[in-house]
């Protein structure tokens, strides 16, 4: 039953995850206009979070099915490095997402939204995944596989253990050994106290300064006919502060209980067993695997962009695969049905086709020939 179960919770959050990342992934990628620091950030959370998925998920169900490993020593230490990191690209992401919803509320003059290049991108990301990748290094080196013989079964049993190994340089050794000591300590500040102090010390002060802004404004608003664009403004401001409260607020519930247990278990003086130590570890690893899964959904939810931009992803994929089987078919849509396809083979130049029923086919754009669009436009026109 419990093997069931597993599977079971395994499969529903590889599936949502899996799904989720890689939506999240793609709608920022062929987009052009939604090439921003904000939403290649996600991106990039989405693309770690996918990586734990993908390749830590299966290699923790089958060891905990089969009580073996894949790829042996290996895994034990790989897994763990993805995971930390991963962990530390959520840490600076929420850091850095905090940053600029400060910056943009404190910001003198307006920031126009603008299409940032991509060295700019890439050069604010990197920071992000260098010092996540660097942070977690020490867990390359302090898992190692384990072998034991079940006494119930006789077969062996592997599981990976931190135990640095002695092969090691002596400086390396005694920094690897230092780590082992503070890592439970190490991982509670950096990986759940700053994220969360951080982003909530952010949030009160982007709030103080958004309430002395409104009262600012207030006065004169009522004297000014074009008070809607500052009002589009807050809105859009508010959506992108519930994003960043609702990613800290998924981390602290999943992070929590595995930071709770970890101190518990170290200075409470209670002596519990193998058995219930690997399955509080298990339970640890799956809240991430959940986070993981959880957090390209939220985002889809709450973001409008995002959510706007893939439902018309999936409208599109729907209609362009009902033309397939008989074009006839899309004669019968409803008339406030909106399609926006996007090539694929168009990567500086982006295709927008915009169907009303009523209205018939516009078309903007420079389009490159492409026999899916041309067939589609030759049919409606």
């Amino acid at each position: 039953a419990r093997a069931y179960a597993v599977m079971l919770v395994a499969l529903i959050v590889f599936s949502a995850g899996i799904v989720g990342n890689l939506a999240l992934m793609c709608i920022v990628w062929h987009n052009y206009y939604l090439k921003s620091t904000w939403n290649c950030a996600l991106a990039s959370l989405a693309f770690w979070d996918f990586t734990v998925l993908f390749f830590c998920l299966p290699v923790v169900i089958f060891n905990e099915l089969t009580k073996r490993r894949l790829m042996g020593d290996l895994s034990c230490r790989v897994v763990p490095y993805v995971e930390v990191t991963s962990l530390g690209v959520t840490t600076f992401t929420l850091c850095a997402l905090s940053i600029d919803r400060f910056h943009a509320v404190t910001s003198v003059q307006p920031r126009p939204q603008q299409v940032e290049s991509c060295q700019s991108i890439l050069a604010k990301l990197s920071v992000i995944w260098v010092g996540s990748l660097v942070l977690a290094a020490p867990e390359l080196l302090m898992w190692c596989m384990e072998q034991e013989v079940s006494p119930r079964t006789g077969l062996p049993v592997d599981s990976c253990g931190q135990q640095p190994s002695v092969t090691l340089p002596e400086t390396l050794y005694s920094l690897v050994l230092t780590y082992h000591q503070a890592r439970m300590w190490w991982t509670f500040g950096c990986f759940f106290c700053l994220p969360l102090l951080f982003t909530g010390a952010c949030q009160l002060l982007t709030r103080h300064v958004a309430d002395e802004n409104a009262k600012s404004i207030r006065p004169s608003s009522s004297l000014s006919s074009a008070s809607s664009s500052p009002k589009k403004k807050q809105r859009r401001e508010r959506q992108l502060t519930r994003t960043v409260v609702a990613l800290a607020s998924v981390y602290a519930v999943c992070s929590l209980p595995e930071n709770v247990w970890n101190f518990v278990l170290a200075y409470s003086g209670v002596e519990v067993g193998v058995a219930t130590r690997a399955l509080l570890a298990l339970i640890g690893q799956f809240l991430l695997f959940v986070r993981a899964g959880a957090t390209p959904i939220l985002l889809l939810c709450i973001c409008r962009s995002l959510g706007q931009a893939f439902m018309d992803c999936c409208c599109c994929c729907f209609c362009t695969s009902v033309f397939f089987i008989d074009p006839s078919l899309l004669h019968y849509r409803n008339t406030n049905c909106e399609l926006y396809c996007i090539s694929l083979e168009l990567i500086t130049n982006i295709l927008f086709i915009r169907k009303h029923c009523t209205a018939g086919w516009t078309v903007a754009a420079n389009l490159k020939k492409n026999s899916i669009f041309m067939h589609l436009i030759n049919f409606y026109l």
